[in-house]
């Protein structure tokens, strides 16, 4: 959420910079029309609440008895504007509220301008491209072959876009899932969070997953739950509604989790395959950050998140984002790419984003600085990495030409040294 006062006081700003991200500014207006009224209800209410006080006082002093009955009736009048003002203000804040929670984050001034992704840039490509001596084949093929994975069974059970990982396959993405946290708890210095997998509507609130996304979550009719579509919307909410010592910070946190996604926007595409389901795993990295070192903490974020795939051997690209191409929360974002060889694309493994303060206005999170001033933390998250999109390209580059896979070195330890996956019986 936006700073009220930085949309008062730097209104044509904030304009310019909303209209770089595709958003409407003449919202802005709006939402400074409905402050205005706000304020001046409260003003209104503070006066009348101080003529209700001098007036009780006033009765009470007031000996003549056809004086202190006009005083009650003056006093039932004032309490009559109170209540006419009490009334009117909720749907004023209502939708002041509505509004505000639906503008977009102010992207940093360093982010290029640009309509769409193709105006995005790619900073740099590590690694090469695996090579062969026989045609690459996509992962589909090679897990069907060896029997690692059991689409009919998958979409007979819950339907399309599911599948079921079968021996080694489910090896083999579980030690994944290890290798990632055991990597960021002892070398990059984050703490593992196992959270719940369903949330309160409030938390998703406080990141930013509602209200503009809701068609995209799955979520309990009965009762308050929806289903999380990343380890970030509880990781953040840990500390919700709170003010932090500001010696604790930065708090760093990793957490496993399954992530839950409605497929709406992706309808028709990449039918094939993992690469776009409702249900997947991810590793999430998330971090609260004093506001004067979040831009330098993001840089060590994307390369916590990059030494997953150095470390798997995978060929891999950083990309910049810009303005048309942020997340609504982001006010810098950087995406990681990782190469799939059969499939012969590129695959977003991990979007490592800073907000600001954007989710931390909405969740209340707040930390005390040395001179007692409570302030708001910076948040930042990325994947570290995500699942299955990481397990198709370790897949596809350690194919073999018999169709068995090579599991990458750093693996093996997690699947009792394993070498190869082949099928089962060979």
């Amino acid at each position: 959420m936006l700073d009220i006062q930085r949309i008062r006081t730097e209104t044509e700003a904030v304009k310019s910079s909303l209209a770089t991200v595709g958003f409407a500014p003449n919202i802005i207006d709006r939402v400074l029309e409905l402050d205005a009224q706000r304020r001046e209800m409260q003003k209104e209410g503070d006066i009348l609440r101080a003529e209700l006080n001098a007036a009780s006082k006033n009765i009470g002093r007031e000996k003549d008895p056809a004086a202190r009955q006009a005083l009650i009736e003056a006093v039932g009048t004032v309490k009559s504007k109170i209540k006419d003002n009490e009334a009117a203000v909720p749907a004023v804040e209502v939708e002041l509220d509505d509004l505000l929670l639906n503008i977009p984050n102010l992207p940093l001034p360093e982010v290029k301008v640009g309509p769409d992704d193709s105006h995005n840039d790619v900073v740099e490509v590590y690694g090469s491209a695996p090579t062969f001596d026989f045609e690459p084949r996509p992962h589909w093929e090679l897990m069907e072959s060896l029997g690692i994975i059991d689409f009919e069974r998958g979409q007979k059970i819950s339907g399309s876009r599911f599948y079921v990982l079968r021996g080694d396959g489910a090896r083999l993405q579980r030690a994944l899932i290890t290798f990632m946290l055991d990597l960021h708890t002892r070398q990059h210095g984050y703490e593992e969070v196992y959270p719940p997998s369903m949330v309160r509507a409030d938390c998703l609130v406080g990141t930013g997953n509602l209200p503009k996304f809701g068609d995209n979550l799955y979520r309990d009719h009965e009762e308050d739950f929806w289903w999380v579509p990343t380890a970030e919307v509880p990781v953040t909410n840990l500390y919700r509604d709170e003010i932090l010592d500001g010696a604790t910070l930065p708090i760093r946190h990793v957490a496993y989790s399954p992530c839950f996604r409605r497929e709406k926007m992706s309808h028709g595409k990449d039918t094939r395959g993992i690469k776009r389901g409702h249900q997947f795993d991810k590793v999430e990295l998330v971090r609260f950050e004093r506001p004067e070192a979040s831009r330098a903490a993001l840089d060590e974020l994307v390369a916590h998140a990059r030494k997953v795939a150095q470390l798997l051997g995978l060929q891999h690209r950083l990309i910049k984002m810009c303005t048309g191409d942020l997340s609504f929360v982001s006010c810098i974002k950087f995406d990681i790419e990782t190469w799939a060889a059969g499939c012969a694309e590129w695959l977003e493994v991990s979007s490592c984003s800073l907000f600001g303060d954007f989710q931390a206005r909405r969740a209340r999170i707040r930390f005390k600085d040395e001179d007692g001033k409570n302030r708001f933390v910076h948040t930042l998250n990325g994947s570290g990495l995500a699942l299955p999109r990481v397990l198709i390209s370790v897949i596809e580059t350690y194919q073999q030409a018999d169709g068995s896979i090579m599991v990458p070195q750093i693996l093996r330890p997690y699947m009792g040294d394993q070498e190869r996956i082949v099928r089962r019986g060979e």
